[in-house]
């Protein structure tokens, strides 16, 4: 290999940004790239986490309408046809809260990330800085609602080892 310059390369070109963003903000123009190839993904992920919400409140909801049912599958267990209704109420009803729960969980981290990605895509077109804060604002209520989440996880997981240590220990005394 030679170092000569090959001649029949493709002349550099140094690309302009449309408007004089970098200025504003600080930004560079590979910083811009990567938020303008980023927005329409994180409107995406939020959009299907608002569905993903909406069909999990939706079976949340429908566990009440099926508490009569779950009576009577209850009933057919051995040794639970005194208790069957109650069971079936407590299982139906637990399981609808958990999945209502779980469809708002959803809901509100898919909110941030569709805000953060609507926000870049106004930032890009209008270049105020207002709607660059609006979109970090949203980044940051996202991580600090991911951040609780794992702190709330992570002191469940002692709980739930210590509940079924005992548990285990009711179970082989009983």
């Amino acid at each position: 290999m030679s170092d000569a310059v090959n001649p029949y390369q493709i002349p550099e070109t140094t690309a302009a940004p449309e408007k004089p963003l970098i200025a504003q903000a600080g930004l560079t123009e590979t910083m811009l790239i990567y938020l303008k190839g980023a927005s329409p993904w994180l409107r995406f992920v939020g959009i299907l986490g608002f569905v993903s919400a909406g069909i999990t409140a939706l079976s949340g909801i429908s566990f009440f309408a099926f508490i009569p049912l779950m009576g009577q599958l209850w009933d057919e267990i051995p040794g639970f046809e005194t208790f069957s209704s109650t069971f079936g109420a407590v299982f139906g009803g637990g399981m609808a809260v958990m999945s209502i729960g779980g469809g708002a969980l959803i809901f509100f981290p898919s909110l941030y990330i569709y805000r953060f990605g609507e926000r870049i895509r106004s930032y890009l077109r209008t270049g105020t800085e207002q709607d660059l804060e609006l979109a970090f604002r949203s980044n940051k209520s996202f991580w600090k609602f991911a951040g609780i989440i794992c702190i709330i996880y992570l002191a469940f997981i002692p709980v739930a080892a210590i509940a079924a240590i005992i548990i285990a220990i009711v179970s082989v005394l009983v």
